[in-house]
């Protein structure tokens, strides 16, 4: 059976408890606050115009996601490939979602809002890392906030190094590139990312 309607969804589903209704918050308070200090991680979110979806990996030290006041974020923008699909995909459709992750947690914390892009330098200048200011960074206005349970994250055992895999296990970035794009030179790019790694955080 394909699932179409939130009607045929229900037949597979219960309905839910109360409580997961009751916990979304239209603002962040004091542990959603908290939360976002502690966390050097988030996936953002996004769509485009014709709402395809993408998620993006974003990841500084705790904290580096701002919260401005009980409504609004900042996060920075930091170096990357420049390719910038989530910042596209905003200009078309500034809804977005966040994903945050503290080591150790096992809960995560989703926040849903809007985001504008802003390169306000003053506003930006206090972000700088590695003496380095962000050249943008988004200002999301928050619609909801709600703390997630750590079910997901225990099934994984995200947290747990004994599940870590041997890093010899799976290629290298520069290999992987290099049996996806025709002429590209796996050695190169690893050598790349790494300077770029050392030197361009």
């Amino acid at each position: 059976m394909t699932v179409t309607n939130h009607t045929a969804l229900r037949t597979v589903y219960r309905e839910p408890a109360a409580r997961a209704a009751q916990k979304v918050l239209d603002h962040l308070d004091v542990h959603c606050r908290n939360f976002i200090a502690l966390s050097p991680f988030c996936v953002l979110s996004s769509a485009d115009a014709d709402g395809r979806a993408d998620a993006s990996p974003r990841g500084d030290p705790p904290g580096f996601v701002k919260v401005l006041d009980e409504k609004t974020l900042l996060l920075p923008d930091r170096p990357g490939n420049n390719q910038v699909d989530s910042l596209q995909n905003i200009v078309d459709n500034p809804g977005v979602g966040l994903l945050f992750f503290v080591p150790g947690l096992n809960e995560t914390l989703r926040v849903k809002g809007k985001a504008e892009i802003v390169t306000d330098t003053e506003l930006l200048a206090p972000m700088t890392e590695r003496r380095r200011a962000p050249l943008s960074g988004l200002r999301i206005t928050v619609e909801e906030a709600f703390l997630h349970c750590g079910r997901a994250l225990l099934r994984s055992r995200l947290w747990d190094a004994g599940v870590q895999i041997e890093r010899s296990s799976y290629p290298t970035y520069g290999q992987v590139l290099a049996d996806q794009i025709k002429g590209a030179d796996a050695g190169e790019i690893d050598q790349s990312e790494e300077e770029a790694n050392r030197n361009r955080l």
